[in-house]
């Protein structure tokens, strides 16, 4: 059977049938599913019953893997996934839901923000890919933004003001706006900001897209309350529902999306079920704007 993509929104978000991705990929075949990330910026595969190394072998298809430290607070003694297998479920390493004021919980609030993954390293991510091992019946769905949309529903004057605008970005801002504050001198070190330009072009289609996160601190050279009013309004304009997708989540679902190109936020659900995801992450393979000292 021939790999079949059907649009699950206008020119954003395809279902991928016609082929089990938890074996080895031809590499047409993997040829075939980046072209399909290229149109449509995320791709969802039902019914794909991954082992981690599955996961990891599929997600190899599309670059090198990046590793997870450096995105959260978990100590490496508490984890339960290894390094390049990024845990963003409720659990412990006892595979129980976390205590509602557990550190570790509160930190991940962080992912009901409208972000794009890894865009506070210096080369952020190219692909994320997370697989629905336990998902809850209530909740819990996933809502994407399509980001070259976004841009090109624009004004020209505003393609214009913001085509050089370069931001700062750190796991600082986004969880200080939840108020998690209370950071170690060594977690502070980790997150230390990055800069990124607010306007990307893809390296294939030559489409631009803007290039928003909760991440976002402030405009280089600019007030930063004046940043932080411009990069909220910019927000709003870019996950209006005519750019969104959102995907309500079954077992075993994997949801492939592209980082230089969406934005995504995990919605509200009981956490005192288990919802066990698991994310592989493509390692970008350049930087966005000039990386200087924070």
């Amino acid at each position: 059977m021939a790999i079949k993509i059907t649009g699950l929104t206008p020119d954003f978000a395809g279902e991928v049938s016609g082929i089990d991705i938890t074996q080895p990929l031809t590499r047409a075949q993997a040829d075939a599913l980046e072209a399909g990330m290229d149109r449509y910026a995320v791709l969802v595969y039902n019914d794909q019953r991954f082992t981690d190394e599955q996961q990891k072998d599929f997600s190899r298809n599309f670059g090198a893997l990046e590793q997870t430290p450096g995105g959260n607070i978990t100590k490496p003694a508490d984890r339960r996934l290894d390094p390049e297998m990024a845990d963003v479920s409720n659990l412990g390493k006892d595979h129980q839901p976390l205590a509602r004021d557990d550190r570790r919980r509160l930190f991940n609030l962080g992912n009901q923000l409208w972000h794009s993954d890894s865009s506070f390293r210096a080369i952020p991510a190219k692909y994320s890919l997370l697989s629905g091992r336990i998902v809850v019946d209530d909740g819990g769905n996933t809502e994407f933004a399509d980001m070259r949309a976004a841009y090109d529903a624009l004004d020209t004057r505003t393609k214009a003001d913001i085509e050089d605008l370069v931001c700062e970005h750190s796991l600082l801002y986004s969880r200080g706006t939840l108020g998690f504050t209370e950071l170690s001198e060594e977690e502070k070190r980790m997150f230390t900001p990055v800069r990124q330009r607010l306007v990307r072009t893809h390296p294939v289609t030559g489409r631009k897209s803007l290039y928003l996160s909760s991440h976002i601190g402030t405009i280089i050279g600019w007030p930063m309350p004046e940043a932080r009013a411009f990069i909220r309004d910019l927000t709003e304009h870019a996950t209006q529902k005519q750019f969104t997708y959102v995907h309500r989540w079954r077992p075993f679902d994997l949801v492939m999306w592209d980082n230089r190109t969406t934005m995504h936020r995990v919605r509200r659900f009981d956490e005192t079920k288990v919802r066990d995801m698991r994310r592989t992450t493509v390692a970008g393979d350049s930087v966005t704007a000039e990386q200087l000292a924070a």
